[in-house]
């Protein structure tokens, strides 16, 4: 019987196949109390497990096959930082001698702490981890319980084959090099996990978040996963499939054209240079920039410094994460936003008082509440910029007066530079995000005082229409296309043109292929995306004409109803 599953399209383009199904199955830890004597063998247990664990990474890392994508080895390295990083490493041993439990219910427990900490963060990438967490706290628990490593798989036998799973792990992925799949999907997961992110570079169809897949599919069924629309048909008609076939066909030669667009210049018919950059969220994610040819890095989170973890970052461990990426580009520009953390992305050093998170203390606001924590960063930033082109990114300015005190601040971090003679470069640009509705409607005042400004049009989508995209219950309200979001970005643009100063996209309208000939045409000349995106966007630059597509914006910047945006939209892409 034919029937269809919904999820997340996470890696785009067709496969079919039959279904392989992996078992990867959670265990449930058990729970008992200990005698007082058994405690410190208990620890040691445990204490084995993680290093079972970090042997098995170790393993995995040093045996990558050929031709595997560099982002593979990256997050392996990753899930070895969560396995030793304290919370996850040390916490349990606590609970097992204050609470005299066992190791695998101290480790389930630490665990779910965890995940709740991260499950509050408000930005999605940084909210993703949480699977990672999960994966490694799997992997030591299955070493407690003597079921290291996972099922083995089988080779197909006939045709494709596509991998059913409930979850799948980085790790996991050394899988795809040794057999032949075709596409995977998965139960859970999101676009921004670490799997979804390795898809991407492998090139497979596929959709997570299927909630119910891994139960409802049967092995050997008949599979298309459409990684476009995220839709997955069990068991589809002859139709269907010769449908799809085609679709299959028409996608890969579009992507072996795509490929060879990686060394074409980033311009317009008519001229127009458009500089293409990437969204990081750790230093290891140069690696994958690059491998796009991207013009720069035009949003580094710097957040991955000071989450997980109890203590603050001091400025020398800063500066060496900041260098270590700026010398990572070679040259390349490297916009660095400052701390942007606060209820909504907890932190342990930091009580968690709010009652809104969202319109909290968090961001700038933090960082002028906690000026030292400001200081060490701005130091270390600058610091950094000795070796290699950085631009300060301030986040979630509002009013005139945040951005007066944080350029004092900033001031005072250059005159203690000068005054320890500690070499930096003076012309560091300063730059805005502009994501707050009040920041877009007086861009002029914050465009005369700072170098540059930079859209974050997610959380500016969200402000404007009072939408929480995270929540499913209104996410379908949330519109890029709505007609007070187009007007707020087009005057952030036109302030730019007027004061002669730089303004980027860096949230996911800049990735979005369908929008790139509107935001051309509305004048943007500076995109930020994650390196997946990049070449979509090249081929819209080079086949747009600026000159033809701005009245055609104007038109749809007028047009008010959201059935005649649809309808100039698809005029404009046509």
């Amino acid at each position: 019987m034919t029937f269809s599953l919904h999820g997340i399209g996470v890696s785009g383009g067709y496969a079919i196949g039959r279904a392989q199904l992996y078992s990867h199955a959670r265990l449930e830890a058990p729970h008992y109390v200990l005698r007082p004597e058994h405690v410190d063998a208990e620890v040691a247990r445990f204490a084995e497990a993680v290093e079972t664990v970090r042997a098995e990474l170790l393993a995995l890392q040093t045996h990558i096959p050929g031709g595997a994508p560099p982002e593979l080895s990256a997050f392996i390295e990753v899930h070895a930082l969560i396995l030793s990083d304290s919370m996850l490493s040390e916490a349990p041993k606590r609970r097992i001698r204050e609470q005299r439990c066992n190791a695998e219910w101290a480790l389930a427990q630490q665990t779910e702490a965890l995940i709740a900490q991260f499950e509050s963060i408000d930005d999605e990438y940084l909210r993703e981890r949480r699977h990672d967490v999960r994966q490694v706290a799997d992997k030591v628990l299955k070493a407690l319980m003597g079921h290291p490593g996972n099922a083995p798989l089988r080779t197909a036998d006939e045709g494709d084959s596509i991998l059913v799973a409930h979850d799948l792990s980085p790790s996991d992925m050394v899988l795809f090099k040794r057999h032949t799949f075709a596409g995977f999907i998965t139960d859970l997961g999101g676009a921004t996990s670490h799997t979804a992110i390795l898809a991407r570079s492998l090139g497979l169809p596929s959709v997570m978040a299927l909630h119910n897949a891994r139960t409802l599919i049967q092995e050997g069924d008949w599979l298309i996963v459409d990684g476009v629309a995220g839709i997955v048909l069990v068991d589809p008609d002859p139709a269907i499939l010769d449908e799809y076939r085609l679709l299959r066909n028409q996608w890969q030669l579009e992507q072996k054209k795509l490929r060879r667009l990686k060394t074409s210049p980033s311009v317009t018919l008519d001229g127009i240079a458009i500089d293409l950059n990437a969204n990081i969220d750790l230093p290891t994610d140069v690696g994958p920039a690059l491998n796009e040819n991207v013009a720069g890095i035009g949003l580094f989170r710097s957040e991955f410094l000071f989450l997980n973890r109890d203590d603050l970052p001091g400025e020398e461990e800063q500066f060496e994460a900041y260098r270590g990426v700026v010398e990572g580009m070679g040259g390349r520009p490297v916009v660095i936003r400052t701390l942007d953390v606060g209820a909504d992305k907890s932190v342990r050093w930091m009580a968690d008082t709010s009652v809104n998170p969202a319109l909290g203390l968090r961001a700038i606001r933090l960082c002028l509440a906690e000026p030292q924590i400001f200081l060490s960063q701005i130091r270390a930033l600058y610091r950094a910029s000795h070796y290699g082109p950085i631009r300060i990114l301030l986040p979630m300015l509002a009013s005139l007066a945040e951005l007066d005190q944080a350029l004092t601040l900033i001031g005072a971090a250059r005159g203690s530079l000068r005054a320890q003679e500690i070499p930096f470069d003076e012309h560091t640009p300063i730059g805005g995000m502009i994501e707050v509705p009040a920041a877009a409607l007086a861009a002029e005042w914050f465009a005369r005082k700072l170098d540059f400004l930079s859209l974050g049009t997610n959380d500016l989508i969200q402000y404007t229409l009072a939408i929480d995209r995270t929540d499913d219950t209104v996410a379908h309200l949330y519109d890029p296309l709505h007609p007070a979001v187009l007007g707020l970005i087009d005057h952030t643009l036109s302030i730019g043109r007027k004061l002669d100063k730089p303004v980027s996209i860096c949230g996911e309208m800049a990735g979005d292929p369908r929008l790139t000939r509107l935001l051309l045409g509305m004048g943007l000349t500076s995109f930020s995306m994650h390196p997946a995106h990049v070449l979509a966007v090249k081929q819209q630059v080079m086949r747009s004409h600026v000159g033809g597509l701005a009245p055609q914006a104007r038109r749809l910047l007028r047009a008010g109803r959201p059935e005649r945006i649809q309808e100039l939209l698809e005029k404009l892409n046509a």
